[in-house]
């Protein structure tokens, strides 16, 4: 059976709770109809992540699995990279490695590229905020806000949330998007919904439940490099580095064969463990 969902995974000294993450996925995949594969990216970790991911492989039934590895921390952005452009499936997820967003949310995201609907989805803490069970301390919840406020008014992006650790993508259609990027750590995925709303391809911000977890590799720090990203963003974008990743991305997304249904209906994966009134609520948004 050919491989319908990459599910990347970025990791940077996980190993305390990479195991459970990765168990926890792979028995959620092997529920489903389709095959799929799990792809670790150990972004130069010291704490022996990679052995950690390696062994739960050890229960990944019929899921595909396997680590990129390389020695230097060179941040999110890079990792999440490296791993979609290493997807071998049509639609590839990242998720944060804690699962902060629960891994049974997967067919909001993934259900509407596979329909032919969109090109680009992904989740949201802040269109119901109801669906967030434990929140962030209240000061990084604030800067949360006011960065994605900043986003906003420096690049037109008509988002609310572009920080939430979980976005899918069309393949055929993003992998120029991807190519592209240049922002290797907080503000990697602003660039990566900047050039694809710049294509003009289809994007879906979507509703998630979302658990704040305890080791947050977020930091004040990151926090402010993420502004000086947002301005590196601004200044690539008026050179036009982005233009070329942006007008293959937009040819692609033209074509008949890259706006069809990948899957057919019953092919797609069940509706996620939310209540039937929240999944109805995260369709008509």
């Amino acid at each position: 059976m050919s491989l319908s969902l990459s599910l990347i995974f970025p990791a940077f000294n996980e190993a305390a709770r990479l195991g459970q993450t990765l168990r926890t996925t792979f028995a959620y995949l092997n529920e489903q109809a389709y095959a799929s594969e799990v792809v670790v990216v150990d972004d130069g970790s010291t704490d022996g992540t990679a052995g950690v991911a390696e062994r739960a492989f050890a229960d990944r039934g019929r899921v595909e699995a396997r680590v990129l590895r390389y020695e230097t921390n060179r941040g999110k952005g890079y990792a999440v990279r490296l791993g979609l452009l290493d997807a071998r499936a049509p639609v590839a997820l990242f998720s944060d490695s804690d699962l902060s967003t629960p891994i049974t949310e997967t067919p909001k995201l993934v259900a509407p590229i596979r329909s032919g609907e969109y090109d680009v989805v992904f989740g949201s803490r802040a269109l119901d905020r109801s669906l967030i069970g434990v929140h962030q301390p209240w000061l990084r919840e604030q800067s949360g806000r006011v960065f994605n406020l900043a986003v906003r008014l420096a690049t037109r992006l008509p988002f609310w949330d572009t920080q939430c650790g979980f976005k899918a993508f069309r393949m055929d259609v993003c992998r120029p998007l991807v190519e592209g990027g240049r922002i290797d750590r907080f503000g990697f995925d602003v660039e990566l919904l900047y050039a694809a709303h710049m294509a003009g391809l289809r994007m879906l911000e979507q509703p998630v439940r979302w658990d704040d977890a305890a080791g947050s590799k977020v930091s004040f720090r990151s926090g402010l490099d993420g502004f000086l990203e947002l301005r590196e963003l601004r200044r690539q974008a008026k050179q036009g580095v982005y233009d070329e990743a942006v007008r293959r991305a937009r040819q692609l997304s033209a074509r008949p064969d890259t706006r069809a249904p990948i899957l057919a209906p019953h092919d797609l994966a069940p509706e996620s463990d939310a209540s039937p009134r929240l999944a109805d609520a995260a369709r008509r948004i």
